[in-house]
């Protein structure tokens, strides 16, 4: 077609209905305009250029907005006065801040486990993460149960392991690393997916660990 079209361009030129339908212009015998062509080749590239730059700005303000939430949060947890409200502000800076259903913090036996706190029996956290897993972000699953009422909002869970060292207290809790697990639970199917970034919810995780190491388990 292209080669005909070259030994035959009368065809095209005298065409002039065409050439207005496909944005050319004819300028005498054997001369077309291509500027308004190129001009909205110019136009479509540029305005995909401009959505682009528009979707990442938009990406980079809510990241913004996520981290200094995030680190609002922080601030609120390092302020608890003991192991209750530690789980107390965990969950209200979870649905204040950051719009899930809840969060909760889980406690592996034997061992006393704090008012407010979820208890988890011995090999509890590696059936949920695995023996050698840090973070789980996916669709919720039967059988996690460790957000009490908002439970039936949960449409999908982060879940970072920790491992607290309470130290020696009245109870009994000598020493050595307690396993544990901080959730998340978002109302959303795609709120937490197994693509996303975990980096500031096990930042929390990292607060709520160090927290509550400041006191003993007290039965």
């Amino acid at each position: 077609m292209r080669a005909w079209l070259q030994a035959n361009p009368q065809i095209l030129l005298d065409d002039r209905s065409l050439l207005e339908e496909i944005g050319l212009k004819p300028h005498g015998r054997n001369v077309v305009e291509f500027g308004a062509a190129a001009l909205t080749r110019l136009e479509a590239v540029a305005n995909r250029e401009a959505d682009a730059r528009k979707q990442i700005e938009t990406v980079a303000r809510a990241n913004f907005a996520a981290q200094t939430q995030t680190h609002v949060a922080a601030l609120d947890l390092l302020e608890a006065r003991n192991h209750s409200d530690l789980a107390r502000r965990l969950d209200a800076a979870a649905q204040g801040r950051f719009g899930l259903a809840g969060a909760a913090i889980a406690l592996e036996k034997p061992g006393g486990v704090p008012f407010g706190w979820r208890a988890l029996e011995v090999g509890g956290v590696d059936s949920l993460l695995g023996d050698h897993g840090l973070t789980w972000l996916g669709p919720n699953f039967e059988g996690l149960d460790l957000f009490g009422a908002a439970d039936e909002q949960v449409r999908s869970v982060a879940l970072i392991r920790m491992a607290p060292v309470f130290g020696g207290d009245p109870a009994g809790d000598l020493g050595g690393a307690r396993h544990a697990i901080c959730a998340f639970g978002s109302p959303e199917e795609e709120g937490f997916t197994p693509q996303m970034g975990c980096e500031l919810v096990a930042f929390i995780a990292r607060v709520v660990e160090r927290t509550a190491e400041r006191w003993p388990i007290l039965n």
